[in-house]
């Protein structure tokens, strides 16, 4: 399974979820659950979300989380892990990106 996204500035500090293109996803999924974390500081939580499986791609703003947010100057580094869920919430596939950000 694979996972791609995109940024630009104007979601520095924003609170809608990036648009996704998933490639490869098993069979059975019901759900896909989203998490983001900051590569140079871990213990941030920035959450993520959950949503019903449609196809391969997720909307800009399908859920809300806490965007990137590096102090201004400084790029840090993001990594989404995608969690796809069967009906009975087993995860059937998982998949991750990761891409800088700089404010």
């Amino acid at each position: 399974m694979g996972v791609s996204f995109s940024w630009s500035k104007s979601d520095a500090c924003a609170s809608r979820s990036p648009a996704f293109r998933l490639s490869g996803v098993p069979r059975g999924v019901k759900r896909l659950r989203f998490q983001m974390r900051d590569l140079n500081m871990p213990s941030y939580y920035h959450g993520g979300g959950t949503v019903a499986y449609k196809g391969a791609r997720v909307a800009r703003g399908a859920f809300s989380y806490k965007g990137p947010c590096p102090p201004r100057g400084q790029s840090h580094k993001y990594r989404w892990t995608v969690r796809a869920l069967d009906a009975k919430g087993k995860t059937v596939g998982t998949a991750s990106a990761a891409r800088a950000f700089r404010r």
